[in-house]
């Protein structure tokens, strides 16, 4: 990696784009059904794109919505507003037109960015009225009084020689939103030195090299690309609904273009590895594979991993939008480990080298100032907190957020409670339990989603399952809500809700369910088509018991 020290535009992660266009200028750095293009050609692009920008009166501190589909303009805009000192306002698409309207106007954008769709919804919708006065398109069918990208970049060329703006570590390099799976969705502030520190932790940890060739399911991660010096290749496919993803186009992908890493959601690995376990074929480049966003069951993994080579890795790297990446654990090792079908939860590995990682009392109130005292012996169920160069500090305007995620240390440190319950092992391994709003408290005790649901995803006709609670704590009664595996849809409802009772009874934390109800499909985040909406469920489930 390059030096970090704070010399000018040295914590921007747009000085690996600029280092790549000197060291490697011929190297494909982007591959996409959009075209394609050099690190020379992306860096040249960008300066480009970023001189055209600034002539409209976009600069340093400019809130800017990017709503442009993955690919080369995706790329080249975001760099250019890096460069600039801009913001770019990243918010997931599928998150709803209420929700997508919030966020547009909690961030208070000057400038909108995006697809043709996306900009005639924001006029029509009245998304960012009376803060954005920059409209820029990507295409000629564009609302009145927008420009075009195109015209946008051919003019910066005009301008002669861009020079980036000088960054700090500290400067806010973007405001990206949450998918709002577990609440609203809220903006997230990254700044140059947390992109930097996670770029760096993703090289160390997956033992990244120079020349590798990223299948880029979520695009985000496609900005890491330049500083781990690999080839990004966008998919064709709608990346707010990876689930839907057609396997053969990233089977023919990982084929012609020998992709050697691939990020890829636990819907979306289910897809191509039920596609690729029904044709027998193999994946012989595959490097390693990742999958975050939800626990990947065992048996996607497993059977991902059959077409993957011996010397091939499948990890489930752990983190959130505030904190990438926390932990991983290979699944080899989370094999030799077991214990997610006895109720146990789901390991997600030791805390990375420079991530801090507590677990402390569980809690739905502010915590003030961090105490020693907080912290719970190993073993012991509670809420996840980290802390480190990769963590975020702060949401954007969300003061009582802040009050209920994060604790400040006596010293001034800010350390982020994720909102998720597990617990330390004997060896400093986390159990992941599942999320703090997603517990059941009953009169006979607490119970948590994660450990529950890993004793029934095991019967062979649950393709998931989901603890939902009916009625308020403390005096919740748990349902255990399933969706079944394609070939037992037809199966005896009654002789499959014996068989889950069966299961329950014979592990302590399961004894007291009784109820279980079979759902058509469950409803999911827009980002991963993965994390379960038990809100929904549970409302769902309500209804089915009257």
């Amino acid at each position: 990696m390059e030096d970090s020290s704070d010399s000018s535009q040295t914590q921007s992660i747009a000085r690996h784009l600029a280092a790549r266009s000197v060291d490697s200028p011929q190297q494909i750095a982007l591959i996409s059904p959009g075209g394609n293009l050099t690190y020379a050609e992306l860096e040249a692009r960008s300066d480009w794109c970023a001189s055209g920008l600034s002539r409209l009166g976009i600069g340093a501190g400019t809130r800017v919505v990017l709503m442009v589909t993955p690919g080369p303009e995706m790329v080249v805009a975001a760099f250019a507003l890096i460069k600039l000192g801009a913001i770019p306002v990243l918010v997931d698409p599928g998150i709803g037109r209420d929700h997508l309207r919030r966020c547009i106007d909690e961030a208070e954008p000057e400038a909108f960015i995006g697809i043709p769709k996306a900009a005639w919804a924001a006029r029509i919708l009245g998304w960012g009225r009376g803060s954005v006065r920059i409209w820029i398109c990507t295409r000629r069918r564009r609302p009145p009084g927008s420009s075009i990208l195109a015209r946008v970049i051919e003019d910066g060329r005009s301008l002669g020689r861009f020079q980036p703006v000088a960054l700090r570590g500290d400067d806010m390099a973007a405001i990206v939103f949450t998918s709002g799976s577990t609440g609203p969705p809220k903006g997230v502030i990254y700044t140059h030195r947390m992109f930097s520190a996670q770029a760096e932790l993703l090289r160390r940890a997956f033992d990244i090299h120079a020349g590798e060739v990223d299948l880029a399911t979520f695009p985000l991660f496609a900005l890491f690309d330049p500083a781990l010096r690999m080839t990004t290749v966008f998919p064709k496919m709608d990346f707010s609904r990876p689930g839907s993803v057609d396997p053969r186009r990233i089977v023919s992908l990982i084929d012609e273009l020998r992709i050697t890493h691939m990020f890829g959601s636990p819907a979306l690995l289910d897809r191509v590895g039920r596609y690729a376990a029904e044709r027998k074929l193999r994946f012989p480049s595959l490097c390693r594979v990742l999958s975050a966003g939800a626990p990947v069951s065992p048996v996607i993994a497993e059977r991902f991993s059959r077409s993957l080579n011996s010397e091939a890795a499948f990890f489930t790297p752990y983190g959130a939008t505030e904190a990438l990446p926390v932990s991983s654990i290979s699944l080899a090792e989370r094999n030799r480990l077991g214990g997610t079908d006895e109720g146990r939860g789901v390991c997600i590995g030791r805390p990375l080298p420079g991530v801090s990682a507590a677990i402390i009392a569980i809690s739905d109130d502010p915590v003030p100032e961090w105490s020693d005292s907080l912290l719970l012996p190993s073993n012991v169920i509670g809420e996840l907190v980290v802390w480190g160069a990769n963590v975020s500090k702060e949401y954007f305007r969300r003061p009582q957020a802040d009050r209920l995620a994060k604790i400040v240390t006596p010293a001034g440190e800010v350390r982020h409670r994720m909102g998720d319950l597990g617990y330390f092992d004997g060896e400093r391994r986390i159990w992941f339990c599942g999320r703090k709003s997603h517990r059941v408290v009953t009169e006979q005790g607490t119970l948590f989603s994660v450990c529950c649901e890993g004793v029934f995803n095991r019967h062979p006709a649950v393709f998931r399952s989901a603890l939902v609670g009916i009625g308020k704590p403390p005096r919740q009664m748990p349902a255990i809500c399933v969706e079944l595996e394609a070939q037992a849809r037809k199966a005896d409802r009654q002789t499959l809700q014996g068989e889950l009772r069966e299961l329950a009874l014979r592990h302590e934390i399961t004894r007291g369910i009784e109820v279980f109800l079979v759902h058509p499909g469950f409803p999911v985040d827009v980002r991963h088509n993965a994390k379960i909406a038990r809100e929904q469920l549970a409302a769902w489930a309500q209804e089915q018991l009257g």
